[in-house]
Order: structure tokens, then sequence, then C-alpha cells
């Protein structure tokens, strides 16, 4: 009998498909004479990214699968998707100033965003194990390369090192995982994980609960959960700044879609003790992270350790389970990305030939020097603290509330405390924006059109979502039923 060819819906994979085939064309470019043309590579980027974007929102509304229901279109999908292209658009816009500086081969550098991104859109819309981890390769390959962009930097090839030796530790605890639960239950589907999850034989199926312990601790690698979390200040400190931001946030909400999908969507009937494991986790992250960011007097690693608090934050979300949970979790990494790329937009432009200003001495009195650069800084950290009334003020109020509503009260006693450390060492950034003179008067360039417009829009998002959240959560709500 000859095996029956499985229908194609290319409505599903359009946005992934704008996205490799702006990257193909990248790549063209890089071989071409016009590969030194800033221009025509962040144009190609941002087309690519803006019909991507155009392709999802015209399917917005609509569930479907494709390739043998391995890759799942639905508005969870979509809302990660936008997330993602929103991210990459920002940072194509955040990177001008270091690729003015000569740092790195334009075409590549942007080819290289947008493998990445297809990454992050395997992620959150694969329905099937596997596809879940070549979405999780892809995405980590093109985020090792751009971590070593600055091959004349010690500190840009060891962060470049250390990622790729612990990525591949994480994938290989994934795959385990992987091929644990094949071994418990003959398919990696996860409708068919979903669909096995009332049969007792499961519950105490000790292979399965194995396999999903292996796949914890390879999504907690990639999401920094503590004490998975080692990597990611060398990492960020060593790569460029908007490389940096981009991993902080794309790759966390890359890594978050795939993990809700897995854990609200198939093993929630299957396995019910999987919170009970990631709340030690959750209180952990946010902890560790809070309580090491503030003896750190390097602005980057200080946002390094923040972003672990960050994850630890999300989490909480996830750990509450409920039709709260996956809206209240992209609400925040949406608000995260806006406000972390933000942050480290700053530090790009200000970063100097050799991206040597990072200490919190460099900002010494620069919200006079630089008012704009300064002012949104500011506002980046009023909002990562989650001071009202900020898109992160609301992102922390929603996943409480998530948190809350399912009791887990001392949980969000925990998440409060930790937000009131944070306060101290985010405040302090401002404090030397507008209450210290700065040791030496050096020129602090005036970053260019493109990264200004970037820190535009991640200070717009920030106030708009801050101000208006209602309508983006009521989207939001209606993501929670393509799970159910």
């Amino acid at each position: 009998m000859m095996p029956e060819i499985p229908s194609l819906n290319w409505l599903v994979v359009s946005p992934h498909l704008a996205i490799a085939g702006g990257a193909i064309v990248l790549l063209l470019i890089a071989v071409s004479r016009y590969k030194r043309s800033y221009s025509l590579a962040a144009g190609t980027a941002v087309a690519s990214l803006g019909l991507s974007c155009a392709l999802a929102l015209y399917g917005l509304g609509s569930t479907a699968s494709s390739f043998a229901h391995m890759v799942t279109g639905d508005p969870f999908s979509t809302a990660f998707n936008l997330v993602f292209l929103l991210g990459a658009m920002i940072t194509v816009f955040l990177s001008a100033n270091r690729l003015e500086q000569g740092y790195v081969l334009y075409a590549d550098y942007f080819a290289l965003i947008l493998l990445a991104v297809l990454g992050m859109m395997f992620l959150a819309s694969g329905a099937n194990l596997v596809m879940i981890f070549l979405g999780l390769e892809t995405l980590s390959i093109s985020l090792y390369v751009l971590a070593g962009q600055r091959r004349d930097e010690p500190y840009s090839l060891e962060s470049a090192l250390k990622y790729f030796l612990l990525g591949s530790f994480a994938s290989a605890f994934f795959l385990f995982g992987v091929a644990l639960m094949y071994g418990s239950l003959g398919s990696l589907d996860l409708a068919a994980i979903a669909r096995a999850g009332g049969t007792d034989g499961l519950r105490s199926n000790a292979l399965f609960a194995f396999g999903l312990l292996m796949l914890l601790i390879g999504f907690g690698f990639k999401i920094a959960l503590v004490p998975f979390h080692m990597w990611t200040p060398d990492v960020y400190q060593g790569a460029p700044a908007p490389v940096a931001g981009f991993m902080a946030t794309g790759s966390k909400a890359a890594a978050f879609a795939a993990l809700v999908r897995l854990l609200l969507g198939a093993v929630g009937q299957a396995y019910p003790h999987w919170p009970d494991i990631l709340w030690i986790l959750a209180v952990l992250t946010m902890t560790v992270g809070n309580v090491v960011a503030i003896v750190q007097d390097n602005v980057k690693r200080m946002l390094a350790y923040s972003s672990i608090a960050h994850a630890g934050y999300v989490a909480v979300g996830v750990v509450a389970s409920n039709e709260l949970s996956a809206p209240s979790v992209i609400f925040y990494l949406l608000a995260y990305t806006l406000m972390n790329l933000g942050a480290f937009g700053v530090l790009a432009a200000l970063a100097g030939p050799s991206g040597e200003r990072q200490h919190i001495q460099h900002f010494a009195g620069l919200g006079y020097r630089r008012s704009f650069v300064g002012a949104a800084m500011a506002l980046f950290m009023f909002s990562l603290a989650g001071i009202p009334p900020t898109a992160g003020f609301m992102a922390k109020f929603y996943v409480f509330s998530a948190a809350l509503k399912s009791g887990y009260l001392w949980l969000v006693i925990l998440g409060v405390l930790n937000s009131m450390i944070s306060v101290y060492y985010y405040l302090r950034v401002v404090v030397y924006l507008y209450m210290r003179e700065p040791e030496q008067k050096d020129a602090v360039a005036k970053p260019g059109w493109a990264v200004s417009l970037g820190l535009a829009v991640c200070a717009a998002g920030v106030v708009w979502f801050g101000v208006f959240p209602g309508s983006a959560l009521d989207l939001l709500r209606q993501v929670s039923m393509a799970l159910q």
C-alpha cells in the first residue's frame, strides 16, 4: 500500500516562508558587490519582516495545521509571531550604530537575525516535539554566530564559545527528553500527549515523568531559569548590545511559547504535578536574579541578571495554569520586549567605538547631555522596575493576578518582594542619569535616525501598553482558547 502523502496548507507557513525568503536574498546579497550596502541589507530585512507580519495578520483568527500536523497556525502562535517580528524589526533599527562602526557585515548579520526569527516562529507554532526541537536548534545556531560577531574581541569570542557549549548541553537534555517521551507514548504529537492525559497509566508512568523533567531542563537553559542561568551574564556582556537585547527578549519569548503550549496545552492532564516543579524554579529565578543584580556596576551585566529575574516573573504566570495564564504571559513578554530592547538600544547608542561604555559611571549626567536618550533610558528603567503607569507595571499585575486566581498567594507575595528589591538597582541608573556629575565630560555621540526611531517605538509602546492595556489584553484572552 502506498503511504499517504500529507496535505500542505501553505497559508499556515506563509509568514515563515517570507522570513526564509528574506534570509536567502540577504545571503545572496552577502556574496555580491553590494554586500557593504547598509540601506539595501536593512531594507531587505525590514521588507521581509513587514511581509511576514502582514501574512500573520491575514491569517489571524483562523486555526489550521500543515506538514502532517507538525506546524499549527492558531491565534496563540500568531500572537507570539507578531512579538518576534516586532522585536526583530526594532533590532534592525537599533543595530545601525554598531554596523556603521564596521563590526559586522550587514547582509550576513541581518540574514542571521531573520534565521533566528524563523526558529522562534517554528517554536511557537510547533505541534510536534520534533518541530519544536528543529525550531530550537535553528534559533540557537543563529544566536551562537551573532554572539561572536566581533571576532577581534576576546569577550565576544568567549561569549560565543560559552553559549555554544552550554547550549549544546541544553539541546542534549531536550533531545533525551524527547526520546523518553516517545518511548513512553509512541508518539511525539502534542495532541496525542493531550489525548493520553486522562489515562491513569500515563500519570504514573515514570518514563514519561523523567522525559518531561529532561524537557524542562532543556527549556530552563534557554529561558535562563535558575540553576541553569550561569551562561547569561557572560554571554550578554560579550555580545554586541543589540544582539544581547535580541537574545534576552526573542529567545526567551520563543522558549516560553513552546513551554506554555507543551505544559498548558498537552501535559496539563497527563502530568498534573508539573506546577510543583516550576514554582520552585520561579522563586529561585526571581530571587537570585534580583539579589545578584544589586551588586553589578556594569549595566550590561545588571540587565542580564534582571533578565533572569524577569524569567521568574513570567514563570509565575505559567505556574498559575488557568485561563489567564497564556494572555498574561504573552502580554508580559510583549512589554518585556519593548522595555528591554529599548534599554539595550540605549547601551548600543552610547557604547563607543569598542563598546567600552557599559559601566554605570558612564551614565552620569547623561540625562542633560543627551536628553532624549536619557529620558528614554529612565522610562525603560521605571518600566522594568514595574512602576505605574508603564507596560512593566501592567505586565506584573496580570501575571500576579493569574497566580492569585489559582491560589498561589505566597508566590505572589514573593514576587512583589522581589519587585521591590529590583527597584533599587533600576532607579540607581536613573540617579546617575540626572543626579551625578560625570568624572570626565567626554563626547557622547548623537544616535542616528534609525536608532532614535527604534528607541522612540520602544518608548511609545511602553507608555501605550501601560496606559491603555485593556484592548491588547482582550485580544490576548482569545489566544488562550487555542490551547484548549
